[in-house]
């Protein structure tokens, strides 16, 4: 597909390990914003619409060569919806077009700032959950995830069991940060997380996006792991920025937005159909873990 300069902005954005998705949404909508040639501000407003419909347009598309984390169509739902409502808010409150244009670029730079600094607020509460000689599981890669686990290993002692994360192995990812971070780890398989679920005293992963119902978005087998964990009684924790709460109520995992891999390990089939989905929806009877001081819903929202 042609690559429009918002979507060009997008990818570049990603390239930072450190920027989540939403973040680059927010950061590439400002720079459409910074680049406008509007005058009114309902010309802004239509532009703006544009570049996040060219964004989530982007994200239907079917791209193979992309991985997952660029193709995330809830959490760049959930910057769109963020900063346009913001947008919407701004335009009611200043009559003067230049001065809300510039209010606008401070802010949208300003999130990005916020942003980074809230998983540090994250890990300053969540590192509270884990004691010395604990075994925590967490599965797929959450940047907030592993800030919390190191924050808790400059005091405490434990270990960590880390899921492979099939197809996109993102939990070897984890695993290596977690050990140059001189943390214990073990990778196991998806499917022996039942096994080594008993051995385990709180499990804590990230989301992809936080919905209205209360439940929480995250790659596919987070939710196994969730009705394993509650089945053997042990603590489920998410930990979340406030910028992922996105305005969508799911009712079946059908509901949500879905991106079909193709890559299932094993060699060619012939005369199968593969299913091979990215994301699945948990249920609100979780402990979602987010900032203390939600700064960055008050100014958006």
């Amino acid at each position: 597909m042609t690559m429009t300069q918002v979507v060009t902005d997008f990818l570049q954005y990603l390239e930072d390990p450190d920027v989540a998705v939403a973040v680059a949404v927010i950061k590439a909508l400002t720079r459409v914003i910074l680049h406008s040639e509007a005058t009114t501000m309902m010309q802004m407003e239509g532009e703006l619409q544009g570049a996040a419909q060219q964004l989530r347009t982007f994200q239907a598309a079917d791209d193979q060569t992309l991985t997952t984390r660029f193709h995330n169509s809830i959490a760049t739902t959930a910057g769109c919806q963020l900063f346009l409502r913001y947008v919407t808010r701004c335009f009611l409150e200043f009559d003067d077009f230049d001065l809300c244009r510039s209010q606008l670029i401070d802010r949208g730079k300003l999130f990005a700032e916020t942003s980074l600094s809230s998983r540090q607020r994250i890990s300053d509460v969540g590192h509270n959950f884990i004691r010395d000689g604990m075994k925590v599981l967490t599965h797929g890669k959450s940047r907030v995830v592993i800030a919390l686990l190191r924050e808790a290993a400059k005091s405490k002692n434990f270990s960590v069991f880390v899921t492979e994360g099939k197809s996109t192995t993102s939990g070897v990812g984890t695993a290596k940060e977690l050990a140059q971070a001189g943390i214990p780890t073990t990778v196991i398989l998806d499917s022996a997380v039942a096994y080594y679920m008993e051995q385990v005293d709180i499990v804590i992963v990230g989301a992809e996006g936080v919905v209205e119902n209360g439940g929480i978005v995250n790659s596919i087998g987070t939710y196994s792991t969730a009705v394993i964990a509650q089945a053997l009684k042990k603590q489920f924790y998410v930990a979340a920025e406030s910028y992922k709460f996105a305005r969508l109520y799911p009712l079946t995992q059908r509901d949500l937005p879905q991106k079909h891999m193709a890559a299932i390990s094993g060699g060619e089939l012939t005369d199968v159909t593969i299913q091979n989905v990215s994301f699945r929806r948990i249920d609100k009877a979780i402990s979602v873990i987010t900032q203390k001081t939600d700064t960055i819903m008050d100014r958006f929202l």
